[in-house]
């Protein structure tokens, strides 16, 4: 009991630092667009941004349920554990798949990639129970009604509503001159960007939830199929507003300045297309990914607007980031399990952990090299993440 205790802890923390990975690797979903325009200052956006998720995170539980209930196959109906897993460390399971999620987040926030955070603790959790427990371990209607399906019409539904947004937009204010028009819609992009973030706390706050009440069944300390623990709530509400805090620049730059070279009427239709999304979703309980719909939103916004330069090469690697996300996670969930179950127990899971912070610790330290930072996440797209030494084109923010 004591060990199964020291590795439900184990579980718990890493959890929350995935949560906090997601809340630095998803600003930019919320945060972009409006520092990319000047309609916000950048570190005013992700204060802005980290409070909204942290209200957001209690406004459902829909998601947490989805991922509680819907992915891996460890609980009966009755909430707990099914029988046939009896001696199977169901913990080891959730934490392999955890650190999976972990590793794909901070690899590809310092490529400055928007892949999802969502795909890739998914990723990490499926390949976990694939390795530990076969095909049978995962709830295959589920990944594919919750994860797969909205994986792929999210973002084209968000793109599709941002494009003609854009164009009404435009259509309607053609005779307004670009000024004015331009610093009446950063007021706009400042309550848009506000509702994304919300949004954002109440899709991917409550899929961290949702793993550490798994863990809490595996453990046999929770059974009610339909509830989480409120101590999980605040942990978790609390961690991934901390990282949306910290601000991922790189990924904020990428979707900021490499997608489009946007304007503040492009940027308002985008967030509230991402908005609407997003937060139909979370009532719904469909745990999707709010990296695809922001950036399918970003591209909508540049379709949509007569004569804007789409980078398609830039939309290129990313979509490419995501097609991998989940097999990529999958396959490290599945190399994690099979350290951790081959060592066994309490130490198996300690050398895991352990591994993982020293990975992620040269990975944060490999990134200091190329720094990007408020300062500089604003300067002009050369063809590649880091900017050059130029002074960044001149925006007058809002007063915020």
């Amino acid at each position: 009991m004591t060990e199964a205790l020291f590795i439900l802890g184990i579980v718990v923390i890493t959890a929350l630092a995935f949560d906090f990975t997601n809340g630095f690797h998803d600003t930019a979903n919320a945060m972009a667009t409006s520092i990319a325009t000047g309609a916000l200052k950048p570190k005013t956006a992700v204060l802005l941004a980290a409070t909204l998720n942290l209200v957001g995170a209690f406004l459902s539980i829909q998601v947490a349920l989805t991922v509680s209930n819907k992915i891996i196959h460890i609980q009966g109906a009755n909430g707990a554990p099914v029988p046939e897993l009896m001696g199977v460390p169901i913990l080891t399971i959730i934490f392999a798949g955890l650190v999976g999620g972990i590793l794909w987040n901070i690899a590809t926030w310092l490529l400055g990639l928007p892949s999802s955070s969502s795909h890739a603790l998914f990723g990490g959790l499926i390949g976990s129970a694939i390795a530990a427990l076969g095909l049978d371990g995962v709830k295959w209607d589920g990944v594919v009604s919750s994860v797969i399906l909205p994986a792929f019409f999210s973002p084209v539904v968000a793109g599709l509503v941002a494009a003609l947004g854009t164009f009404v937009v435009f259509k309607i204010t053609a005779a307004v001159a670009t000024g004015p028009r331009e610093k009446g819609f950063r007021w706009g992009q400042i309550g848009s960007a506000s509702l994304v973030a919300l949004a954002h706390g109440t899709n991917d706050a409550q899929k961290t939830m949702g793993v550490i009440t798994l863990a809490l069944i595996a453990y046999g300390s929770w059974t009610a199929g339909e509830g989480i623990p409120l101590w999980v709530k605040i942990a978790c509400a609390v961690a991934i507003a901390s990282g949306t805090y910290i601000g991922g620049w790189r990924v904020i730059r990428t979707l900021g300045k490499g997608l489009v070279e946007i304007s503040s009427p492009q940027g308002m239709a985008a967030e509230f297309a991402s908005a609407a999304v997003i937060l139909s979703s979370s009532h719904l309980g469909m745990a999707l990914s709010t990296t695809h719909v922001a950036t399918g939103s970003i591209l909508g916004s540049g379709v949509g607007r007569p004569g804007a330069t789409v980078r398609w090469g830039v939309a290129g690697r990313m979509a490419i980031a995501w097609v991998i996300t989940l097999p990529a996670a999958a396959v490290v969930g599945a190399i994690c399990w099979a350290i951790a179950h081959g060592v066994g127990g309490a130490l198996g899971t300690g050398l895991v952990f352990a591994i993982l912070v020293v990975v992620a610790g040269l990975m944060f330290r490999h990134s200091r090299k190329t720094k990007i930072d408020p300062n500089n996440v604003n300067e002009d797209w050369d063809g590649g993440l880091h900017p050059k030494s130029a002074p960044a084109e001149s925006k007058t923010p809002v007063n915020v």
